[in-house]
């Protein structure tokens, strides 16, 4: 079994159609959220997941798209890429997005956006947030995604054990707890350019990272075009 699991698209639709033209024939796919936010085509990425049947969790991003107050804590440019997003999206979009459920469990895997404890607000960057978030799990092991950098937080021998998910890289489970990020299609910010997604297969218990180009420049030009923030197209190229 194949399951392409997908975080942090933010409205980039190029580079969602490149992980989808690169995964495959896969059994399912799985987002972590974030699929709207700082890109030029939320109605565009909202249209594609609908049409191949994925699946998944509200991020910070989609909650603030459907008039949630996680828009007072975002940045100056993120709050303005939100106010141009609430304005563009159509209707189904907003319904759909707000239809999302802050956590599922599928296959025996807990999804949530950005960890078990807080599911829309956590970023896990450190051993000791790892660990804590470890001993929540309802499920053996948790997806999850939020800081946009291909990771794993694995439980051995009461500690935490940080995999570093390099391009091509696998993690065998083997059984233990863990928190897998698949890092960001839309927006990598590991000094990568190139979407970045993780294929799983929960029979084998195997975790591996991909990544993928696309065309970032049509990405940038759409931003302009749409007059959202310089900064948020000017980071694409750097994976930052």
């Amino acid at each position: 079994m194949r399951i392409a699991v997908l975080s942090d698209i933010h409205a980039n639709l190029p580079a969602l159609d490149a992980v989808i033209a690169d995964a495959g024939d896969v059994d399912a796919v799985w987002h972590l959220g974030d699929v709207v936010g700082y890109g030029p085509d939320p109605d565009g990425v909202v249209e594609r997941l609908q049409s191949i049947g994925a699946v998944g969790v509200r991020g910070n991003h989609d909650a603030a798209a459907c008039g949630g107050s996680e828009i007072d804590w975002f940045n100056p440019d993120a709050r303005r890429a939100m106010e141009w997003t609430r304005a563009t999206i159509g209707s189904a979009t907003a319904t759909w997005l707000g239809e999302l459920p802050e956590r599922s469990t599928l296959n025996g895997f807990e999804l949530v956006h950005g960890s078990p404890r807080k599911p829309i607000w956590e970023y896990v960057t450190s051993s000791g947030v790892a660990l804590e978030n470890l001993a929540l799990l309802t499920a053996p092991v948790c997806l999850h995604g939020h800081t946009h950098v291909p990771v794993a937080w694995v439980e051995a021998g009461g500690r935490v054990e940080l995999v570093r998910a390099a391009r091509g890289s696998h993690l065998e489970l083997g059984g233990r707890r863990a928190l897998v990020n698949p890092g960001s299609v839309g927006q990598p910010r590991d000094g990568d350019p190139d979407a970045s997604y993780a294929i799983v297969d929960p029979e084998a218990g195997v975790v591996s990272w991909r990544r993928v180009a696309y065309d970032v420049a049509a990405v940038q030009a759409a931003m302009r075009a749409a007059g959202l923030p310089a900064s948020l197209s000017a980071r694409l190229p750097l994976g930052l």
